[in-house]
């Protein structure tokens, strides 16, 4: 994942809602695939497991988020326990159908969760954070972030 990437999330999460965080972990696992297949063409094997590894993580914080109370989780924990171990057949087998099939049935659910953030009108989870700002300062091409300095941002003591 690229630096500009992580940023990126980093920058969302610091604003999001709880559905708009699901989205955002799955954007989080379709850049974690990509690196994989990245790596795959390349034949580089360490990056091409740790790729992987990365995206086992992230759907494991996608089950964590589950809430069992409802019928569907069962459902969708279903769901990522078989993507789990279909990128472990991947990782082993070296081989791109796994993670293509995996990443095919959690684009579907992506979708979906991208419907139900639109309709998410909850807060933010964080509060009290930095405020950027985004704008043409520099030309019609050049696009520069200001992020605000704010001394009562973070953790009171």
């Amino acid at each position: 994942m690229k630096k500009e990437q992580m940023q990126d999330f980093t920058r969302r999460i610091s604003r999001c809602n709880r559905s708009e965080l699901v989205v955002i972990l799955y954007e989080v696992l379709f850049a974690h695939l990509a690196d994989a297949k990245e790596a795959y063409r390349d034949e580089d094997w360490g990056e091409f497991k740790e790729a992987l590894r990365r995206s086992e993580r992230t759907i494991r914080e996608l089950m964590g988020a589950l809430d069992f109370s409802y019928d569907l989780a069962n459902e969708l924990g279903s769901i990522y326990v078989f993507c789990k171990e279909t990128l472990a057949k991947a990782m082993y087998k070296r081989n791109l159908d796994e993670i293509d099939l995996a990443e095919e049935l959690m684009r579907k659910l992506y979708e979906a969760f991208v419907e139900v953030a639109k309709q998410d009108t909850s807060d933010p989870l964080m509060s009290n954070t930095q405020q950027v700002y985004a704008g043409y300062t520099y030309g019609r091409e050049d696009v520069d972030t200001y992020q605000e300095f704010d001394a009562s941002r973070g953790f009171f003591v």
